[in-house]
């Protein structure tokens, strides 16, 4: 299949991408760093219909939960306008698949751990509602133009390919940071110690991104064999602490990590975990990378290298 990927040069975007042509698919990039934007619709149908494209999976976002505590119109226009853009100039050119690349921020703080896909939704932050407000636009895209999707809400993406990581300008996630900290021998300051938690730090779902990429190649694949649009949760169902993350990068890195502790940081839910047997019941995904030695350890290889 010839596949648009939207965000097709970010982290998770260009490693998709990459798996999609492992796996006898085309991917066509588009993406800010070209100049395409999801809201400019002129752009996207004509993209569309001079590729042929057949479907769509949409990484087009803003990511980062404090700036869009400090921004909210900045993420509703691109994470909930755009898609909006994208998903009709979709019914407009006759594409009916979209993978959409959603958050499990949509949760907020969970009332249950792991997490199941119908679980309240009470988003923490605009990050986390503008994603599931392109959930329920999917919805309603399904019931009157029957755009087929399916909204993978990830937990925490991470590591690293081969030829391909993390590295997002500004960075604001836990295992890059600690990474470039103990690369460059600088302070580390982690936002709060004082949550209801074993070791008073945050505690997240980690999923290799290789994991993620191989998720959202058999959801498209379901879709096209005539699966209903549907929402699924993609993570390992194990949740790790800050501080566990911490001493797993200093174990691999072989160094101390200059840690300071700094107050909370707006936004951010108490735990994340998912119940990912939906996934691997109707879809069947497993993770294969997606422990936390292997994760951390392929990010540190690629940082490395990249730091040299």
């Amino acid at each position: 299949m010839k596949i648009l990927v939207t965000g097709g040069k970010g982290y998770i975007g260009a490693i998709t991408a990459q798996e999609l042509i492992i796996n006898n698919h085309q991917a066509v990039i588009y993406d800010k760093k070209n100049n395409q934007d999801i809201n400019d619709t002129k752009l996207l149908a004509k993209v569309i219909k001079e590729e042929k494209i057949e479907a769509v999976m949409h990484f087009a976002a803003y990511i980062e939960m404090g700036e869009s505590m400090e921004q909210p119109a900045k993420y509703f226009d691109n994470n909930l306008v755009g898609s909006q853009h994208l998903i009709h100039t979709m019914v407009n050119t006759g594409v009916k698949y979209l993978i959409f690349s959603s958050t499990a921020g949509v949760y907020g703080n969970p009332i249950r751990i792991p997490i199941k896909e119908d679980d309240r939704k009470w988003p923490e932050n605009p990050y986390g509602q503008s994603k599931l407000m392109t959930e329920e636009l999917l919805e309603f895209y399904d019931r009157i133009y029957d755009i087929k999707s399916i909204s993978l809400r990830y937990f925490n993406a991470c590591g690293a390919a081969e030829h391909s990581g993390e590295n997002h300008q500004p960075e604001s996630h836990l295992i890059p940071n600690v990474i470039k900290a103990i690369l460059a021998d600088k302070e580390f300051k982690l936002f709060g110690d004082d949550y209801p938690t074993k070791d008073g730090t945050c505690i997240r779902d980690y999923i290799h991104v290789l994991d993620l990429a191989s998720a959202h190649i058999l959801a498209l694949e379901a879709l096209v064999s005539g699966h209903k649009s549907d929402v699924y949760n993609v993570g390992t169902g194990k949740g790790y602490s800050n501080l566990e993350v911490i001493k797993m990068a200093e174990k691999i890195s072989g160094k101390k990590l200059k840690l300071k502790i700094g107050p909370r940081r707006p936004g951010d839910a108490n735990e994340l975990v998912a119940d990912s047997t939906k996934i691997q019941k109707y879809l069947g995904w497993q993770p294969q990378y997606s422990d936390l030695e292997t994760i951390v350890k392929s990010a540190w290889h690629w940082h490395n290298k990249k730091h040299l």
